[in-house]
């Protein structure tokens, strides 16, 4: 097992990925050079960020990538609310969506502390 398959924020954000692939599967098919591949390579770029970011040889790098994911996720926010307030999810995939990243953030923020502490 690679390091960053270790990271509890990389596990989780995979499953967001999978998470948001398919919920916007269901998008209007207008929406396929919108809103729906823009969520999904804000998704993947929160885990592929942490696996890069984890293959990095000094801490200060691998932090620069967990921020790049924090970026990644407040994109994704921001495109959750959107296509809530478009109806193209529901609101309770909305709130699901905006908890995991929520939750994976949290984990991101603590990740940092503990490299910069070390």
């Amino acid at each position: 097992m690679k390091p960053h398959q270790k990271l509890s924020c990389w596990t989780k954000s995979m499953e967001l990925v999978k998470t948001v692939y398919q919920i916007t599967s269901s998008f209007p098919t207008e929406e396929k050079y919108g809103l729906t591949p823009q969520m999904r390579r804000s998704a993947v770029s929160i885990p592929v960020n942490i696996a890069e970011g984890a293959a990095r040889k000094s801490k200060k790098e691998f932090i620069q990538f967990l921020y790049i994911s924090l970026g990644s996720m407040t994109e994704l926010d921001t495109l959750v609310l959107i296509s809530s307030e478009l109806e193209f999810i529901t609101k309770d995939d909305s709130v699901k969506l905006i908890t995991e990243l929520d939750s994976i953030g949290k984990i991101i923020f603590g990740l940092i502390r503990t490299l910069q502490n070390e």
